[in-house]
């Protein structure tokens, strides 16, 4: 890792996600004050006195539960533990010393790491309240008073950081990453994906829909390159998204889209394309982002020499709004086909990022205007004057036209189709916007 990492640790409850959000300006872990719902480690970079770290929130720790989801988020933290350089034991001062405090408090003891022991919910300014000083029992040395919710004393706990991290040792990684969002419906494989790619379990994996609530971002380096990849929570019907926090997950796996480059729309194999598929891959279309479909599972089908060129026929027929994007056959739980993956998601982000000079774009506009005619109405032809390339990241085009209402959808889909033919572009979309001479910028 290119920064230290400091992980956020403690029972559920006590402001852990609350204090994560207000470390890094932003909120990235979801709060509700429900036990159980940060799930998964999430990350973000943290920024102190020209120092940078990356910072983990986890999810409530109970040392002694040992059935379904709550053991998952143990073992989550758990994995946080050993990975961080320092750790930050956060505490309630409303609760006291509490005896699951006493066993987290042992177990972090236990780890050898540099421990910050905070103590939460201090929101009177002035002097510590005297309940602080119960919590020099943990052993763990100097409690420091904070309110994560109004931010008071988080300047000392962040001094207290910086002095037990070695920033001399960090390298700095200046490369740029491509970042990757896993998205798709619930259950599809995203989390076992992701696992599968890091070797680890990185994300909770279970049966159950909806154990992945926040976007999870992970950095990749391997024989293809940098990436971030982002395991998104799986996207419902609406009418399904049943608690606040489901509405939120689903709010923030958009936003992942958003700040994606490459986006892998992942398809169950067993399932077969839905309706909420395609709704998932329009969102990302419309964003104007790099597209792979993934049809994971792959290794549960029951197949023969032609059950592949089937399903991708059907596919380009299910997804014809997005015809560009390549579809990929894999399964996550055998990793056949993730080194292609990884192949694609290079290649995407390449045409995505494509840029064609203004002279190759006019000589393919005259040859193609001279095969197809462009539209007339009463006695009025369509006139391109001219075409020019104004962004990537989708590849934006700017088309100068004697009357936008000539330039007919159909029209402008023919000269997608040959700007596609000619520079390939594939996995990406394409924007083509028409302007009148004399129109402002």
């Amino acid at each position: 890792m290119s920064k230290p990492i400091v992980a956020v640790v403690g029972r559920p409850n006590v402001g852990k996600s609350t204090f994560f959000n207000k470390m890094i300006g932003q909120r990235l872990a979801i709060v509700e004050d429900t036990p159980g719902v940060t799930r998964d480690r999430i990350h973000g970079n943290c920024e102190w006195q020209n120092h940078e770290f990356m910072l983990i929130d986890t999810g409530g720790i109970d040392p002694e539960s040992d059935s379904g989801m709550l053991l998952y988020i143990r073992q989550q933290a758990q994995l946080a533990i050993e990975m961080a350089d320092c750790i930050i034991f956060l505490t309630d001062i409303r609760s006291g010393v509490t005896a699951n405090d006493l066993d987290i408090a042992n177990m972090l003891m236990r780890s050898r790491k540099p421990v910050v022991l905070v103590v939460n919910k201090c929101d009177a300014l002035g002097e510590p309240p005297l309940e602080l000083y119960d919590f020099y029992s943990l052993g763990l040395g100097e409690p420091y008073p904070i309110s994560s919710v109004h931010g008071h004393g988080t300047g000392d706990v962040l001094d207290a950081i910086c002095e037990k991290l070695d920033f001399d040792s960090a390298a700095n990684e200046d490369e740029e990453r491509t970042s990757v969002a896993l998205i798709g419906r619930p259950n599809v494989g995203k989390s076992s994906l992701l696992n599968y790619i890091l070797g680890e379990e990185r994300t909770i994996v279970a049966n159950e829909a909806g154990t992945t609530r926040d976007a999870i971002d992970a950095d990749v380096d391997n024989k293809f390159g940098k990436f971030t990849f982002i395991d998104t929570a799986g996207l419902r019907k609406r009418g399904k998204v049943e608690d606040g926090v489901e509405r939120f997950s689903v709010v923030r796996s958009l936003a992942a889209v958003e700040r994606a480059t490459v986006c892998v729309i992942m398809i169950d194999a067993t399932v077969g394309f839905t309706e909420q598929d395609s709704k998932i891959a329009g969102f990302a279309h419309e964003q104007g982002k790099a597209c792979i479909i993934a049809v994971n599972k792959w290794d549960a089908i029951e197949k023969d020499g032609k059950t592949m060129d089937m399903q991708r026929k059907k596919l380009m027929d299910d997804f014809s709004f997005m015809s560009y994007a390549p579809i990929i056959f894999i399964s996550a739980k055998t990793g056949q086909r993730v080194d292609r993956l990884f192949d694609l998601i290079k290649y995407v982000d390449g045409q995505n990022a494509l840029r064609v000079t203004t002279g190759m774009l006019n000589d393919l506009l005259a040859r193609a205007t001279a095969r197809v005619q462009p539209p007339s109405d009463k006695g009025k032809r369509l006139k391109i004057y001219y075409m020019t390339q104004i962004s990537t990241r989708p590849p934006t085009f700017v088309t100068f036209v004697n009357s936008r209402q000539l330039f007919h959808f159909s029209y402008q889909r023919y000269i997608e189709n040959q700007i596609r033919e000619t520079f390939g572009l594939e996995g990406t979309p394409i924007r083509i916007i028409p302007r009148e001479r004399g129109e402002g910028k």
